[in-house]
């Protein structure tokens, strides 16, 4: 299968999708719909569906293709809706990945299998399956810290030989310096994209092209200034915009970042911050540090940001 190369839907600033939940904890579609059509317009790039941040893993396989079909027919045909593709399984994961292509997905994230740990041949195996699956350009996905697999820039590089719709590594490890070591191994032959908000910074000067985002589900505009300032050419405003926008952005990397980025929509009138068990609503303590950060933040909004929307967006 071959896919253009030219179509890399993880370029620039995309976002991990979260999923609205009704009073039931069943999917809210028209709500899902609504919150993808309103970060569109306030310029993200792509809108990833049912990853981790999306509760991918609480959702059954048949919400997950639901999912993506909602939002590919919310958003403008300029916003491509990505895929995330985890599974206990493999076969699952290739039911999932042709299902959502189905859908209206114009790429795939591809995760490593849920739970177990493989060692190299068969993660590689399950991967391939994955890619093979569908003609659509994917993306995988490496954090050792939530999967337990580690996907190195030499693996990485035996997988984009095989598949060339293989386009882009969301990197996650947290260590900025495997950015600099894919880029050195693949040079333009993958895209790289930072996949821990409060790396982004980082992850650019080391030569990633994209940002898969958490905190852009509350805050898209101060997101997309943030991005545009790291890959500018104004390194002061860039830092003067990150060293504000930290606080937040390290919500993104607590175990509870699903439950904290809800809340910190709420905070701000969008939403609510109801999540499906296991995990379990803020504790009132939790929930009143997360009010604390949003408070502070739009006490000290930088000069370097435009100023704060009328109509009550952003901080």
């Amino acid at each position: 299968m071959t896919a253009d190369r030219a179509e890399r839907p993880w370029r620039g600033l995309s976002v991990a999708i979260t999923t609205p939940f009704g009073p039931e904890l069943e999917v809210d579609h028209e709500a899902l719909a609504a919150h993808g059509r309103w970060l569109a317009q306030r310029g993200i790039g792509a809108v990833i569906a049912g990853g981790s941040l999306g509760e991918g893993s609480s959702l059954t396989s048949a919400e997950r293709v639901a999912a993506v079909a909602s939002l590919a027919r919310a958003l403008p045909g300029a916003v491509p809706v990505v895929a995330a593709v985890g599974a206990l399984r493999t076969a699952e994961a290739v039911d999932l990945a042709r299902g959502a292509t189905a859908s209206g997905a114009r790429g795939l994230l591809v995760l490593p299998p849920y739970v177990y740990r493989g060692d190299s041949r068969e993660i590689r195996e399950h991967f391939r399956a994955v890619i093979r699956a569908t003609d659509l350009p994917c993306m995988l996905y490496n954090n050792p810290g939530a999967y337990g697999v580690d996907v190195e820039p030499e693996r990485i590089l035996e997988l984009v030989e095989e598949h060339p719709q293989l386009t882009g590594v969301k990197e996650s490890s947290g260590d900025v310096r495997r950015v600099s070591a894919i880029r050195a191994l693949l040079g333009e032959r993958v895209d790289v994209a930072v996949g821990l908000d409060d790396c982004v910074l980082e992850g650019v000067a080391s030569g990633a092209v994209g940002w898969v985002a958490g905190l852009a589900n509350a805050l898209p505009e101060e997101s997309r200034a943030l991005f545009d300032a790291c890959t500018g050419s104004d390194r002061r405003r860039a830092h003067e915009i990150y060293r504000w926008f930290l606080p937040l952005l390290r919500l993104d990397t607590r175990p509870k970042f699903v439950q904290l980025i809800k809340a910190v929509g709420v905070e701000l009138g969008r939403g609510n911050d109801r999540v499906r068990p296991p995990r379990l609503p803020l504790t009132e303590e939790e929930r009143e540090r997360v009010r604390s950060l949003v408070a502070e933040a739009r006490r000290d909004r930088p000069p370097a940001l435009p100023a704060a929307r009328s109509d009550g967006a952003g901080v």
